[in-house]
């Protein structure tokens, strides 16, 4: 493997705690109970409006996602600033940047949010490429923004590995030809990450070290 192409929310962002923390705060006029970070990936799937229908045990209304999908922004916006990178995060870019080889970002997070925040962590010189997701484009797949994200790259799939914490990601991997490790740092369970196939770790030098 010669690149890595990175996912940030729940991978080199730890961010789970102000997600579960935005989920709550957006359903406490339901009256539901809060959940912890198990609650939440037992009922976690993509797109997340259904994990959202299986929390309130019914179909969301007309408009209803539209406030829901509003009003958790507006709390996680608020809540990451207390969130840090993963652990290891920092040694994990360090050291594949010093063994010569590349290294790219891709989120589904908003790119104009995304840039700012990771030149906040003095992380950004270590990617040769950042793509979130700009106005125009659409958050339902990650897999096209993948193949955008290596054709842009001028990328050997073959010699791409993905770490990301997701489904999606490692969706996407498949999708472009690449490898994949999935890392159970953010919302989605280790045993629906293990479904597919790819390897799984608990940490991200856990992750370099299979590499």
């Amino acid at each position: 493997m010669t690149h890595i192409v990175w996912d940030w929310n729940g991978t080199l962002f730890h961010d789970s705690d102000a997600v579960v923390s935005a989920t709550n705060e957006i359903f406490r006029p339901y009256g539901l109970a809060p959940i912890d970070l198990d609650g939440f990936r037992s009922v976690y799937c993509r797109p997340i409006w259904v994990a959202y229908e299986r929390m309130i045990g019914r179909a969301l209304e007309e408009g209803e996602w539209e406030l829901l999908d509003r009003g958790f922004h507006d709390h996680y916006h608020r809540l990451m600033e207390a969130c840090l990178l993963a652990e290891g995060a920092v040694a994990s870019l360090a050291a594949w940047g010093d063994s010569g080889r590349s290294q790219s970002l891709l989120s589904m997070w908003q790119h104009e949010r995304l840039v700012p925040k990771i030149a906040e962590f003095g992380i950004d010189h270590h990617f040769t490429r950042v793509d979130g997701l700009r106005p125009s484009g659409r958050a339902d797949h990650k897999a096209d923004h993948m193949e955008a994200h290596v054709r842009a790259l001028d990328l050997d799939p073959a010699k791409v590995v993905v770490i990301g914490d997701s489904v999606d990601d490692g969706i996407a991997a498949q999708h472009v030809g690449a490898r994949a490790i999935l890392y159970t740092g953010g919302m989605t369970s280790r045993a629906e990450l293990a479904a597919l196939g790819f390897p799984v770790v608990d940490s991200l030098s856990d992750a370099m070290d299979l590499i």
